[in-house]
């Protein structure tokens, strides 16, 4: 359960899963400079162990989704940064996108969300960070092109 917390993140009375998602910064910071192909390699690994890691926590907390699994989120974010550069600037953007679409959860998240077990707690999260990271690639194209970064 420590992990499926996110060391107790999950326990937090606000915003549980944006506290959730810090750990996800992390595993970031750790991988990145290892390339494209570590990056999309690690998004699969992280998503797949994500649903049974959020399985077993669902079953110990007895409830769909519980707020204090926050596994879901720091185990997707990583997705979201696929193809960007580690640097400050852009892992606050890609922090903020991220609580966005997943807060959001534009269509087709909002009712994969529904689907039974670990598979619908992480799915919605894998969409969701999939929404930020074209949001992403766009806001920081953007940024690039006019010099801003």
């Amino acid at each position: 359960m420590l992990l499926a917390t996110g060391a107790g993140l999950g326990y937090s009375p606000v915003a549980s899963g944006t506290f959730g998602t810090l750990p996800g910064l992390l595993i970031v910071s750790a991988l990145w400079h290892l390339g494209l192909t570590v990056q999309i390699l690690a998004c699969i690994v992280l998503a797949v162990l994500a649903v049974p890691l959020c399985e077993a926590a669902e079953d110990y907390f007895g409830g769909k989704d519980d707020g204090r699994i926050v596994a879901d989120e720091f185990m997707t974010f990583p997705i979201c940064m696929v193809g960007l550069p580690l640097n400050p600037w852009v892992l606050v953007m890609a922090f903020m996108t991220n609580r966005l679409f997943d807060i959001l959860k534009p269509p087709p998240a909002r009712s994969l969300q529904d689907l039974h077990g670990g598979f619908g707690i992480v799915i919605d999260d894998v969409f969701s960070s999939f929404y930020s990271l074209l949001a992403n690639h766009l806001i920081y194209g953007w940024l690039v092109v006019h010099n801003i970064l």
